[in-house]
C-alpha cells in the first residue's frame, strides 16, 4: 500500500510540474493572430488583385 502512495504522489508531483506556462500560450496565441490580421490587412490589396485576375482568366 504504501508503494502505491508513493507511486501517487509521484506521479502527481511530475503532473503539477508539466502544467505549463497558460498565460505564456495565451500571449503566442494573441500576438500570432495580431501578425497574421496585419499583415493580411497589408497584403489584402495586393491578394485581391491576384485573385480577381485568375478568375478573369478562368472566365475568358
Amino acid at each position: 500500500m504504501r508503494l502505491i502512495d508513493d507511486q501517487v504522489r509521484t506521479l502527481m508531483a511530475v503532473h503539477a510540474e508539466e502544467r505549463g506556462d497558460v498565460p505564456g500560450w495565451v500571449m503566442i496565441t494573441l500576438m500570432s493572430a495580431v501578425l497574421v490580421a496585419g499583415l493580411l490587412a497589408i497584403a489584402q490589396p495586393a491578394l485581391q488583385g491576384l485573385f480577381n485576375d485568375a478568375i478573369n482568366q478562368v472566365s475568358r
